[in-house]
Parts: structure tokens; sequence; C-alpha cells
């Protein structure tokens, strides 16, 4: 039986906590949050039989054998560092951290301490995912040549995700003293880690980031100043020449939670689309399609999720992707980014 503890229990933790139940012989043992009536209402929902505000606390407590970190973007680093210290295994959500030299620390706490460590990039669990990078890496498409990323949300100008204004767990990410890395921070994460797992390392980045008046007529909701960034667009050029172009918004009028990469290389061209399909893409190789723009559409095979994948890394001691380094690695780009949008100059990473 592995014992799991739960930290944080906003609305990320509900996915996780109904994830870890599916797995035979996981039990989740306690949950904490500083909200106290947070933790207790999760714990309720979950069945979680303790909950606390104290980490150590709970720590000390429960001895559990994995923590599932659903904190904020800025507790991420301390609490799980607190974590490792006890040689407890780790699954954070991402980012890994607010910036690369406290990812990296998180790296080496980990690795010293031989513990699993694994990052919850969610669309790495998309099989389609999986498989696209599996054909590029190959070389079936051949040598890169051009790769188009985008992440769009439209949050700030519909009420689809419920009224900004009013909702916390929108309004922070609006908020640099929040925690907030902005719309950067928050999906481009997403958008540098499945680009970069199927294309490879990036060596130069080029960025520019806009926070766009909100229309109130005032720069603050709540005492939270609006300052975080709504939009972002990157030239990039990876380690193996290919260029890349990737832009995200908040302002996407129509999409909910559209991301999607398509990659041209010498021998073809590849497309995932995960707003329309988390198990499909579409590919064109071959002469024949190629002379005639014609595109397949395959599905791909099941494959296990992020939590699935910690608990099997837990059981057989052999640490699966993506793990802390990996996350760093992201870390690193949104460092670049911000480091190339402030000189206005492009950055090595």
């Amino acid at each position: 039986m592995i014992k799991l503890c739960v930290l944080g229990t906003g609305g990320m933790a509900n996915a996780h906590a109904n994830e870890f139940k599916k797995i035979k012989d996981v039990k989740i043992v306690g949950c904490c949050d500083i909200r106290k009536e947070a933790a207790a209402k999760f714990a309720e929902t979950h069945g979680v039989p303790a909950a606390y505000t104290d980490l150590k606390e709970m720590l000390d407590k429960e001895k559990p054998d994995a923590v599932t970190n659903v904190t904020i973007d800025a507790a991420h680093c301390p609490t799980s560092l607190e974590i490792i210290k006890r040689k407890i295994h780790v699954l954070c959500e991402k980012p890994l951290a607010t910036n690369a030299g406290d990812a990296w620390k998180m790296v080496e706490a980990a690795k010293k301490a031989r513990v699993i460590n694994m990052v919850n990039f969610s669309y790495r669990g998309s099989c389609a995912l999986q498989k696209v990078s599996e054909i590029v890496r190959n070389g079936t498409i051949g040598e890169l040549r051009h790769v188009e990323a985008s992440y769009l949300q439209s949050w700030l100008i519909s009420a689809g995700w419920g009224d900004w204004r009013k909702s916390p767990g929108l309004l922070w990410r609006l908020c640099t003293k929040a925690g907030s890395k902005g719309d950067l921070g928050d999906i481009g994460v997403h958008i540098f880690d499945f680009m970069t797992f199927i294309c490879g390392d990036i060596k130069k980045i080029d960025c520019k980031l806009k926070t766009f008046d909100k229309g109130l007529g005032t720069d603050t909701v709540n005492g939270m100043r609006l300052d975080a960034n709504d939009s972002f667009c990157a030239l990039v050029e990876f380690k193996n020449g290919a260029l890349g172009n990737i832009h995200s918004s908040r302002w996407a009028t129509g999409h909910a939670n559209s991301l999607r990469l398509r990659v041209f290389g010498t021998k073809g061209g590849i497309c995932l689309d995960l707003d329309k399909s988390w198990n499909e893409f579409e590919i064109c190789v071959g002469q024949k399609n190629i002379n005639g723009f014609k595109w397949k559409t395959v599905k791909a095979p099941k494959t296990p999720n992020i939590y699935n994948r910690f608990i099997k890394s837990i059981r057989t001691g052999k640490n699966d992707q993506p793990d802390f380094a990996t996350a760093a690695k992201v870390q690193e780009y949104l460092d670049g980014c911000f480091k190339s949008d402030e000189t206005g100059k492009t950055v090595k990473i």
C-alpha cells in the first residue's frame, strides 16, 4: 500500500485525488491547506481521514510514501524541498518553481535524496502527444525546419470559465504579487514542455510579453494589481537548427483551451490539435501525399497518465518523465522569455 498525501486543496487537487483513488493499493491518508475550511471540505469530499493546515505536522503524523503538491506556483519550491528533505517521493504541479535557480535546487535536492520526482505537465497524458514525439524523434518527417505552437484561451473576454473579477482562482493569475507569472507562466509553460518534448531543446529565444488594459478604469481588483502578462509571442531557435513561432493569449475569442502544435521537416509534416482530439493527430508523409497536400488522421494507442506513471515509478524505483530536471529546463526557457522582453534582445539558453 502506498500512502499518499495531498498538499493544496484547490480546484486542481480534486483532479489529482480522483485519479489517485482509481489506482489499486494507493490510499490518500491526509490533505493540507493553509485554509482550514478548504482542507476540511476536501477531506469530506474525497473521504480523506485527516485534514491539516501545517505541512510539517501532516508529514510527521502521516509519514506518507508520497505527496502530490498542488499548491500555488510560488509555494512549489519551499514545500517540495520540505517534502524531499524527509525522503518522500513528490509529484509537483507545474511550473516547478518561479525561476530556474530554485528549480535546479529542487533537482539537486531530489537527486541527493534519491526520491522519485515528477511534474504534472498534464498534456503529456495525451496519447497523441506521446506518439507524435516518437514519430518526430525517429526521423519519420526528416530533419526539422519549422515549428508552430499556440495555446489560446479567452477567459478575459468570455464568461465561459466564470467572471474572472469575482473568481479567486482566476483573479490571482493576473497579479504578480499573488505569485503569478502571467499567461507565460500559467499556460506558456505547457507550450514549452510539449514543444521541446517533441522537437528537442531550445538554444535561443526572442520574446515579447504584453499586459493589456482590462477596461475597468482601474488596474486593481480586490486588492490585486492586474500586472501579470496576458499574451506573449516568441521566436525560438532549436539546437537542431529549426525555427519556431510560439504564441499564447487569454484574449483569444472563441477558444476555451486550445493547444496546437505543427511541425514541418524535410520528409513531411505533422499536426497535433488537442482542442479537437486527445488521441488523434494528422500527418503528411510520402511524396504522393506531399505533392497532393494530403493529410492522414491517425489514432494513437492509449498511454498511462501521469498519476499512474508516478505510482509505477515509486514501485519500480525507475523515475519516469517528466522529472524535475525536465521542468527546470522549461523554467530556463520561461526565464529567457522574461529576460528577452525586458532587454529587447535575443537570449541564449
